[in-house]
């Protein structure tokens, strides 16, 4: 087996302890989770799970809620909605 190495890198509190919470409960050590992770990377040559980008926060949809906003403030461009009345 090769010489294990000390890797270092900062992460936020909150997702530290919530890590260490799942790791407790399926029984394995951060440290462990970490080297799955790794090995997985390195025999799959990609990150093993789906990484997204939220459309919500765009460049697009951005400028869109910034227009929207200033229309509100200004009074501009608003129109009544019909309201749907539930029972």
């Amino acid at each position: 087996m090769a010489q294990a190495v000390m890797v270092n890198f900062r992460l936020d509190e909150t997702d530290k302890k919530g890590m260490e919470q799942v790791c407790n409960e399926i029984g394995i050590s951060m440290s462990a989770a970490f080297t799955i992770f790794a090995k997985k990377v390195s025999r799959e040559k990609r990150i093993p799970f789906e990484l997204n980008v939220d459309p919500f926060y765009s460049k697009d949809n951005m400028n869109k809620l910034k227009r929207i906003l200033a229309d509100m403030e200004s009074g501009e461009n608003m129109s009544e909605h019909d309201l749907i009345e539930v029972d």
